[in-house]
Formats: C-alpha cells, structure tokens, sequence
C-alpha cells in the first residue's frame, strides 16, 4: 500500500469526483449496485475503483475480474488503467503488472477461462477452441452439407428425394419463426441461428425440455446436433453463445472456482444475458464482492440476448444467490449535456407505464433522478416546421453546413443523424437518402456504417470490379429470383465501373491486362498437364510416382516457366524426400504448385491500391480532409482474408478451371456478404471518420457523444413479441416483462439512448405527414420547443472538444518502431484495421510511398535555415 492519498492522484489527473462517484469509489466490500445514468462518467469510476483495490487495498490485479460488452469499452479499461497506475509508479516507484488479470469483454475472459493456463479451473490444462465470429458461425451451417446433416437431425430427410425434403424443411421453419411461406436456405439459416443462440445463452439442455409441438421438437434435435457437431478433427469450434456456455460449465464443475477472484466488476449490466448472470453470481459464490454497473434505461440488446431483468432484478438476485443485498449508489449527475437535453430524455422515458400489475415493484430500475451538471439555459432542444418534407431536410443540412462555416463545429463529424435504422434488407429507408442527398447538394459527404449493403459504396464496386476482370465471375443462365437477379445486376455495375477506372488510367489497364494472361498461361500449363493424366489414366489424388515427372515436363503445349519448375532440382529434391520418408505427395499437389499464382486476393488488393485513383483516397485520409474510403478499403481486406481462410489462401489454375473459383468467390461467399447486408467500416476507437456527417442506427451510437445530434426518425412501430421469446419463455417457464410490452418499452429504450447522446443540441426535424411515436407527440403537445429558422446564429458557442484524460497506452515495438518505419503503413494497418499481405512492401513502395516523415524532415530543415 502507498504512503499517498488517493485524493493526491485525483488531483494529479485533475478529477474531483463528487459524493457519490467518491463513495462508489472507495466501497470495498460486499455487493454494490451503481446505477449510472449517461454522461455520469462511469467509466472513470470504474477506473479509479479497480484502482483503489489494487493500490491502496493490496488486492492482486490477477484476482480481479473486470468485464464489459463491447471491445472498444474494453480497450478503454484496459488503457484507462495501465494510464492511471503508470501515473502512481511515477510517484511512489511500486510497479503494478496487469497482464494476469482477466479485463475485457466477457467473450474473450471466457475463452481465456477454457485455455485456464494457470489452471484455476481445472487440475488439467485446455486447449482453447477456435471462436466463430457471427459470419463463420453463418457459413458453418448454411454450407450445403452440413445443412443437410441438420435437416437429417432434425428428421426432415424422409424420401430420396434430397432436394425436395430440403425445400420442404426450409418452407417449414421460416413459416414457423416469420410467418411466410418462403423456401430460402438463407433464411432459414439465419432463424436457426438466432433460436441455437438463445438456446445456449439460456443453458437450456435440449434433452431436458418437453414440448408438443413438433417443428420446435425437430428444432431441437437440430440444436442438439449442432452442438455436438464443433469439432473437426482435434479442432474444436464454438460460437460466441457457446462459449459461455462452455465457460459456465467448466466453472461450475471446478469446486476452486470460487476461490479464483476476490472481486467481480461487471460494466454495461443491463446488456448480460442469462448465462452470463449464472456465470458471474458462480464466480462471486464465496468472495461476494459483485459490482455490477449499468443503466436499464439503455438497455438495447435483447435481440442478442440480453436481459434487462438482470439489472432491474439485482438487488432481489443478490439476496437469492449471494444472501445478501447490494449497497445502491446511483451515479445521477449528467456532465455531459446542456440541462434542457437532460430534462427532455428524463420526460421521454417516464411517459411509459412502468409498473407491474398489482402494485408489485417496477420493470425499470424505480426512483432514478437524473440531474444535469450544466445549468445553462440554451434552447438545447429544437425543432422545425411542418413544412414540405424537402424544405426541411434541405433546412436542415444548410445549418449543418453553416456550422461547419461559421468555425461552430471543427469538422462535420462533430454532427451526428440517428435513426432506429438506416436500410431494410439492404436498401437504404427513404429518410435516410433524402436527408444524405440533401447534404450532398451542399458539397457535405456521409459516412453510413449501416446504410444499405457493404458491396454497394464505391469503393467496393472500384475493387471487386477490378477483381472481377482479373479472376471471372459466374457464368449466368435462365432465369432467377428477384434477389439473385439484383446480385447479378451489382456484378455488372462493379464491373462497368472497374472499365471506367481502367479507361481513366492506362497503367491500372495494363495491370489487369497482365493478370489475365498470367492466368490463361496457368490454366493453359493445367490443361496441357491434365491431357497426360487423363491419357495415363492417373488419379489425381495418388501418391506421385517419380517417373510421373518426366512424362508431366514433356506435355505439349507446356509453358517453359511450368517445364523448368518440374524439372528443378530442389523441388524434385523435395519429392524424393517425402517418398524416402513414406510421407508421398499427391499428384494434385504437384499438379497445383506448378499451376499456381504467387499471389493471393489480397495481394491483388494490395497491387491496385497502387494506383493513382486508389492513391488519392490514402491522401486525403492523411491529410484529415476524409477518411471514409480509406476506412472502407481497411474493410474490404478484413473481407478477403476471410474468405481466404474460409476457402483457400492459394490461387490454383484448378481452382480457376470451369469457374470454380469465381463460383466460390463470387457466387457464393460475397453472394452471402450481400444478402446479409454486412456494413461499412466500424471502428474501435474512433467510429466516425473525419470530413463526414455520420449516419448511425440508435444502437451504434451507444456509449457515444457527439456536440450536434439529428434525430432522423422520430418513429419505431410497436411490434408482436418475436417468436424466439415467445419459444424460450414457454420452454423454461420463465418470467419477463410482458410479452404485449416488450416491443414498447424497448422502442423507448432505444429512443432514450438516441436523445442522451447530445452534448449541446438535439434537432427534432418535422415535416407534414410525418409519423412519429405517441412518446413524441406527446412531447411536442407539452412543449413549445424553439425552431430553427428562430435560432440566433451568433448565440450558439464553438465547440471546444473535451479530453477524456482516461489515458491510451502504446507498445514501442508495436506502435512506435511501426510508425518510425513508415507512418503510412501504421495509419493504415494500425488505426483502419487493414489486413497485411505480402505485397504491402510493393504497395508501400515506390508506387504510393509519401510518408509524413518526409515532410518532417523538410520542416526541420526548414527550421534550421530560419534559425541561421
């Protein structure tokens, strides 16, 4: 324990926190409950409480569990710590090490819980399975074999006629969960794994459950094998609601387990489902040092799984499984928004009848009060007039553009539109386009992470065009459905536009052209090759005979590249060891390596991003003027690596032959990519690139600020219960919020959340036959808000950012030996996520490379001349 006071650091960092923040702080033992309303800095108390345990209470970082939801709150926590004991160090020279303890999301503590290398929860050490992320886990089950052996489960295949059965069985289960006769695999798919999810985060044992009815008896079979199917070989597999499952049980098992933490923090409370809760109320068993934080009012993932009741039910759950009842300290001071921002979202939530029948308590966390820190009395909260809806949007992005020109804002990205959701199936909703072209009228770009399809922005037309003309794409014949027959015409318009690069850069053509004649060399080798197998009569998937390759060199029509790589002696060197060894190659794999490329998708990326058009987009990320392509570039390659490890890294001619290759890319792999509408680019650290207003849905704006909030829908539609609630409730005999309310009260969760991101405006745009939810209305009728042709521009304040001095840790092998070898190579792989390949050299080379050291050197040359 240090000499110094806790309130000496406080100091240092220049944090004063007010009583109850203080009181969460330097609580110790025993259960705490902190409701934490927005902007009440919870994060930072988190911070200073694990702080206060490790420092001044001697408690090992090693027996601390501190999780939360998403990857970007716990890179926070990660960084926000090593900042805050870094600084102690400094002063008092005790060195702290939390590289032990378990800080993250709770995903990835639990998949270090099964690897246990310490071995605190088995006597035996594990191996850690491979985690499939929502896209493998979709690939894995609607690969058609393995769809198959779970229609076959599920006792779906009753005749020979395999087609028909499958047909029947996918017409079947979306009738069942969506109540439409459609025969879709890929919807299908997508209802299986929503209800094999909710199964496993609810730890229901498919063999213990009864029920009559007897599509979700074969659902169950189907769940069944499904989990007993994760292994491949030695490999084993689990999906992110499986592995807490797996976790748990491991958990449970273990008699030690309770002795392996001292505490349990738990942040984002309101967001943990069923095994979750089991998992941390398991771990806290014996310590019963639980700390749970969370805001119900925020609550928006139960199409994940969550359970609101988790946060709203604590107190009563911990006098259940613990014994005893949380010390309450409610974090109520908003230090984020102007007052009347404040009291809107309060209002808003507590137009809903939130008690239970009978008087008997609450579904929401009772006798909450919010308080603004702010007491500014700025018209925070405006509105327009009901006029034509054109008029208004395009009112409203003028004074979005004259913020940015009147120095209100520092860059567009300080204004953020919100909506319950951008698209539906892919296409964009009307108000979103009409409010993005109103913006673009006036020279402002967007940035809509979930606006549309992925495949759709320019940048992927640019690439897989380009790719298209290189590596082929399907052949299309007779006719298709209608989402099939859009694919196609995307495929078209990539590659229209892949034309018009290549007309606008000579280079860039001749690349391409390049390429495919290296492929027709390769298929051309692969046909002269296949001529002598097939007259021999070999079989490919032999072991290779020696004296195979003297008849293979001397196929006609061979190119003298192939012919020299047969007869070169290390390779045959090669062969001849594997044969000594009794380990024989195939002939196919010979066949291959004679017949591939040396570069991969990814490589292909790299290379025309080499190119001028491609070049430009790098520079003016790099210059701060926009972002957003480079940010959907880093996308792109996240998307080619998956697909090379999903199917194959290498690019062989047999691959290539008969279009098979263009039918797995293409046909299938980015086919699911668009019918599963996947999104643009998203970031840890910094979700909204600079130079672009962002268009975010409600649910990716939180845990964020912005100075500047656009409400783009002011309308959710109150819906039945969804079908897989309605299937867990009944299976377990559980209890929950109403089934008739579920869909309101989290359409004023979501609106809550959307309304208490403004730090200093919240525009409400109206315009005539506008629909809006009861709540609003009824906001709008007790409330005369200002309207925005009445603001007074020169009353409203330049933003000034604030610092969030939680702290941000670097490596100096991977952060800063990486900038000093090229700072355009850290830009793009460290802060876009891009995926490496081998060709990044190339790519950094002589073709693109113009780092900012250059610049930095000239500045300092500079300098020396003035000061001479």
């Amino acid at each position: 324990m240090v000499e110094k006071d806790i309130t000496f650091f406080w100091n240092l960092k220049k944090f004063k926190p007010n009583n109850k923040q203080e009181k969460a702080i330097l609580h110790v033992d025993g259960p705490l409950f902190l409701t934490a309303g927005p902007g009440s800095g919870k994060t930072r108390v988190l911070l200073w409480r694990t702080v206060n345990l490790i420092v001044f209470h001697d408690v090992d970082p090693k027996r601390i569990f501190l999780a939360t939801f998403t990857e970007k709150a716990a890179h926070q926590l990660k960084d926000g710590l090593r900042s805050l004991l870094g600084l102690i160090t400094n002063e008092t020279g005790v060195p702290y090490d939390i590289s032990g303890m378990a800080i993250g999301t709770v995903h990835s503590i639990c998949q270090d819980i099964l690897v246990d290398r310490d071995r605190c929860f088995s006597d035996e050490r594990s191996n850690s399975p491979i985690l499939l992320d929502s896209l493998s886990q979709y690939f894995k089950i609607y690969r058609r074999g393995y769809w198959r052996e779970l229609l076959n489960a599920g006792g779906y295949m009753t005749s020979e006629d395999i087609e028909k059965n499958e047909e029947n069985a996918q017409r079947e289960i979306n009738n069942y969960f969506d109540g439409k006769d459609f025969y879709s695999r890929h919807y299908a798919a997508n209802n299986l794994i929503a209800i094999f999810n909710r199964f496993s985060e609810e730890n229901l044992n498919p063999n213990e459950v009864k029920t009559s009815d007897e599509v979700l008896q074969r659902i169950l079979k189907m769940y069944d094998f499904y989990c007993k199917t994760h292994r491949e070989g030695k490999i084993e597999t689990v999906d992110f609601s499986l592995l807490q499952q797996r976790a748990f049980n491991k958990i449970k098992d273990y008699k030690k387990s309770c002795d392996v933490y001292d505490h349990i923090i738990v942040d984002e409370y309101q967001d943990t489902n069923a095994i979750q809760e089991q998992i941390y109320f398991e771990l806290a068993k014996k310590c019963k040092n639980i700390c749970v934080v969370g805001d119900d009012d925020q609550a928006l993932y139960r199409f994940r799984g969550a359970t609101v009741e988790n946060l709203v039910e604590f107190e009563d759950r911990c006098q259940k499984y613990l014994g005893l009842k949380p010390t309450r300290i409610d974090l109520d001071i908003n230090y984020r928004s102007k007052k009347n921002i404040v009291q809107f979202y309060t209002d808003f939530i507590e137009q809903s009848d939130w008690s239970k029948p009978k008087g008997n308590g609450y579904y929401r966390v009772h006798d909450k009060n919010i308080l603004p820190f702010n007491q500014e009395d700025f018209p925070a909260i405006i509105t327009t007039d009901r006029n034509d809806q054109s008029d208004v949007f395009a009112q409203v992005a003028q004074f979005i553009y004259d913020l940015r020109e009147q120095d209100k804002i520092e860059d567009y990205n300080q204004v953020a539109f919100l909506f319950p959701s951008l698209s539906f199936r892919g296409v964009k909703n009307t108000a979103v386009e009409r409010f993005e072209n109103a913006l673009n009228n006036l020279g402002i770009q967007v940035f809509a992470p979930r606006a549309g399809r992925f495949l759709d922005i320019q940048e992927s037309l640019d690439v897989f065009g380009l790719m298209f003309h290189i590596l082929g794409r399907p052949s299309h014949q007779g006719n298709v459905s209608g989402g099939l027959q859009d694919f196609r015409m995307w495929q078209i318009r990539a590659m229209t536009r892949a034309e018009q690069l290549m007309a606008q850069d000579s280079f860039l053509k001749e690349y391409v052209e390049d390429r495919q004649k290296e492929i027709e060399g390769m298929l051309s080798d692969y046909e002269a090759l296949m001529k002598v197998i097939n007259k021999k009569k070999w079989k490919l998937n032999k072991p290779l005979q020696l004296d195979m390759m003297r008849d293979l060199a001397s196929a006609s029509g061979l190119s003298a590249k192939c012919r020299a790589t047969l007869q070169k002696r290390a390779f045959l060197d090669l062969l001849k060891k594997r044969q000594q060894a009794k380990e024989p190659v195939s002939l196919a794999y010979v066949v291959n390596r004679v017949t591939s490329a040396d570069w991969s998708v990814l490589d292909i990326f790299y290379q025309i991003n080499g190119f001028k058009h491609f070049q430009d987009m790098y520079q003016l990320a790099e210059e701060g003027i926009d972002e957003g392509p480079v940010c959907n570039l880093g996308l792109i390659t996240q998307y080619l690596a998956r697909f090379m490890e999903e199917y194959s890294a290498i690019i062989t001619a047999s691959f290539l032959s008969e279009r098979k290759f263009a039918n797995t890319f293409v046909g299938s792999y980015l086919y699911a990519i668009y019918r599963l509408g996947e999104s643009e680019y998203e970031d840890a650290d910094d979700p909204f690139p600079k130079g672009r207003v962002p268009f975010l849905t409600i649910h990716q704006s939180k845990g964020l600020e912005f100075p500047y909030v656009v409400m783009g829908n002011l309308n959710k539609i109150d819906r039945a219960a969804d079908m897989k609630e309605i299937i867990v409730r009944d299976l377990l005999k559980k209890e929950g919020e109403p089934l008739d309310k579920i869909s309101h009260f989290d359409n004023m969760r979501m609106f809550y959340v959307a309304l208490s991101r403004a730090k200093q405006m919240t525009l409400l745009p109206q315009w005539k036959r506008q629909r809006q939810s009861q709540a609003f209305k009824n906001m709008f009728k007790a409330n005369d808000f200002p309207k925005l042709d009445e603001l007074e521009f020169n009353t409203i304040p330049q933003i000034t950012l604030d610092e969030e001095d939680l702290g941000k840790s670097y490596s100096y092998t991977a952060d800063y030996l990486n900038y000093q070898q090229c700072p355009r190579k850290y830009m793009v792989f460290k802060k876009y996520g891009f995926i490496p390949s081998r060709s990044q050299t190339m790519f950094f080379g002589s073709l693109v490379h113009q780092t900012i050291e250059d610049l930095h050197h000239l500045l300092i040359a500079n300098r020396k001349k003035e000061s001479v």
